[in-house]
């Protein structure tokens, strides 16, 4: 049975173990800025967290307020059980998991000067000057000013001067950027899930017609554009299959609901409601619940949940017969 803790004021350390936080955990002398926070397990914070260090050991762990460090936020290799930040995570360095036998989802975005993450679920996006991922979910963009290196994984879209690939690496949106072309090891497949029925594969259902997944060519889908302002010229590398989506006009995005699953997921921190796919094809309501979009997203990453492929490619002949006027 967890200890309830309504104000928590220590100069020194805190450490937490079996505690139901009712406060925040906040800085109220100034030597209490230097403190560090320790989570050996069971505990749930209901209000923010302010740092020096902070250290989780074990799950569970449920943190149901925003968190700063001014160091690190570590998370320990070994930790179990499950972690969860419920809103956004940020630190003047690091942010930093490498275990694999826990669930750690952040709920929002992550904001640090380095993110290096293995195994994890993040709701919204990554903003950091590097960003290390292994095994992870973002389902918003990875931002980074200096570097991106992301091995098996699934994100949103990436953006970083340079951009190392290994494994397979799936996009949620039609594309993503870099500063520099993209490196590789020769193992490396990128799939685009943008026409994925991402919305009937959650409910369990059949996905509908003509959609599915795209792999991409990372040499023929690279496209180089110079941007000029005030004299400085800006070279970005894209890769997309946004003239396939729009030209093919194969479906019909509102029956896919990737958006809606993909925005409800990011903003569930934020609402007071959760919000639901309709019925599936057993009649049974489907919620859009974090826990269980973590689980389908990494099904899908390793290979449990299989998205149909599709070719991407169309006729010019076909898609004349769709635009009116044009016979």
């Amino acid at each position: 049975m967890k200890k309830e803790l309504n104000i928590i004021s220590m100069e020194g350390g805190i450490l937490l173990k079996d505690n139901l936080v009712r406060s925040s955990i906040l800085p109220r002398t100034v030597s209490e800025l230097d403190r560090d926070v320790n989570i050996m397990g069971d505990t749930e914070i209901e209000g923010a967290v302010y740092a020096r260090k902070m250290e989780v050991e074990n799950g569970d762990l449920d943190v149901k307020g925003a968190v700063y460090t001014k160091l690190e936020l570590h998370i320990a290799s070994n930790a179990k059980g499950s972690i969860i930040f419920r809103k956004t995570v940020a630190s003047s360095d690091t942010v930093a998991s490498f275990g694999k036998d826990n669930k750690l989802m952040f709920m929002a975005d992550i904001n640090a000067k380095q993110v290096r993450l293995s195994h994890a679920f993040v709701a919204g996006s990554i903003f950091a000057d590097t960003v290390t991922l292994d095994d992870c979910v973002v389902i918003g963009g990875v931002f980074a000013t200096k570097s991106i290196d992301m091995k098996d994984c699934i994100a949103g879209t990436f953006n970083a001067p340079t951009v190392f690939l290994d494994g397979q690496i799936s996009l949620l949106l039609p594309s993503a950027f870099s500063g520099s072309p993209i490196e590789r090891t020769p193992a490396t497949r990128m799939i685009n899930l943008s026409l994925a029925d991402l919305g009937s594969l959650y409910k369990g259902d059949k996905e509908i017609e003509n959609s599915g997944c795209i792999e991409m060519d990372l040499s023929t889908d690279e496209q180089k554009t110079m941007l000029s302002e005030d004299q400085q010229t800006i070279v970005v590398y894209s890769y997309s299959v946004v003239g396939k989506v729009l030209a093919a006009d194969l479906v019909d995005f509102d029956k896919l609901k990737n958006h809606f699953l993909i925005g409800a997921t990011a903003l569930g921190s934020q609402t007071l409601r959760t919000y639901d796919l309709g019925m599936n094809e057993a009649g049974e309501k489907v919620g859009i619940v974090p826990e269980k979009v973590c689980d389908f997203f990494f099904s899908i990453l390793r290979g449990t949940i299989k998205v149909t492929p599709i070719d991407g490619t169309f006729s010019i002949q076909d898609l004349a017969k769709r635009i009116p006027g044009i016979v």
